[in-house]
């Protein structure tokens, strides 16, 4: 077993992991690197469209518009909040509702004529509101979707893979897509390509150096197998980076308690997507308000001590 991060074959441990979001419970082999601490899989599966089914999360079809135009009116305020640090209403409302998608690009000098690319974005409900706050130069790519989208608002979002595109942007983000692509070093060498000379790269990921793994094992939610290739550590990434001619700038946690509550259902062999999930059937889930209260705060905490199970790398060139 060598690593595909750092080379490294001495000391490498396996685990056996199962499918647990569509409660399909294939069982793949995953091993951590002992040098660099990377969790990946042992091979990927060649039918791995299997597993990215029309119902998988980021295929969610959402609606263009809220309804009721008070609540899209809040939403904007909170929106715009996330990202400029500004407005008073639109900050109370994020404290009741968050957005850590949006408010991981308030770190960055973004202007509404800014340059972005989000890869790996799905349907592109998070361009979407970039563009309904005014963002005017947005692209999403995506191959996993059936056809290129284009929303009414002027968005477009390609069927393509990061090889196919050219031009220059200023921001390149990969919100929980960059540990389902293969060829990790690969795609950071053509970000590097495509990214302006001061702009940024953002990639959000699960990071295997946290608590969730340490005391959850094969049943931390975020493994997400088959679909997670790799389950990065700060390490790992530290070699991608260095490799490719990026640096890290910054790294910040932002996890949420879905660590605790997807966990503690898979110890229990309940799928994200059964009936009996929280996030499927909140009122008849195994979790009490109080025990929420308590991931959210645990949650909170472990992001303090960056130990929390996701985090947002920041990275510039050299």
């Amino acid at each position: 077993m060598r690593c595909k991060i750092c080379g490294n074959q001495e000391g490498n441990k396996e685990f056996k992991v199962k499918e647990m979001m569509f409660g399909l419970r294939d069982e793949f082999i995953y091993f951590q690197c002992a040098n660099c601490g990377c969790l990946q899989i042992k091979e990927i599966p060649e039918n791995i469209s299997k597993y990215y089914p029309f119902n998988y999360y980021s295929f969610k079809i959402f609606s263009e518009q809220s309804k009721n135009p008070m609540k899209q009116v809040g939403k904007q305020l909170r929106d715009y909040y996330a990202i400029f640090n500004k407005g008073i209403i639109g900050k109370l409302i994020y404290g009741k509702f968050p957005n850590e998608s949006l408010r991981s690009l308030s770190r960055i000098a973004l202007t509404k004529d800014s340059r972005i690319l989000d890869i790996g974005c799905g349907l592109g409900s998070l361009l979407y509101i970039l563009r309904e706050l005014g963002f005017e130069n947005l692209l999403g790519i995506d191959p996993y979707i059936e056809k290129d989208i284009y929303y009414k608002n002027g968005l477009s979002i390609l069927k393509k893979t990061i090889y196919e595109m050219e031009g220059e942007y200023d921001l390149i983000t990969f919100h929980h897509s960059f540990e389902h692509i293969a060829d990790s070093l690969e795609t950071l060498y053509f970000v590097k390509k495509l990214l302006s000379l001061n702009g940024t790269c953002l990639i959000r990921i699960p990071v295997v150096d946290s608590w969730a793994w340490e005391n959850y094992g094969v049943n931390w939610v975020q493994i997400d197998a088959p679909r997670h290739f790799f389950l990065h550590s700060r390490k790992n990434m530290e070699i991608l980076t260095e490799n490719t001619g990026f640096k890290i700038k910054e790294i910040v946690c932002d996890s949420t308690e879905f660590q605790f509550w997807g966990s503690e259902q898979y110890k229990r062999d309940i799928p994200l997507k059964s009936e009996y999930s929280y996030s499927i059937n909140p009122s008849g889930s195994i979790f009490s308000k109080k025990e929420l209260k308590i991931f959210k705060e645990e949650a909170r905490k472990l992001n303090s001590e960056g130990k929390g199970d996701q985090a947002a790398f920041y990275l510039e060139k050299i």
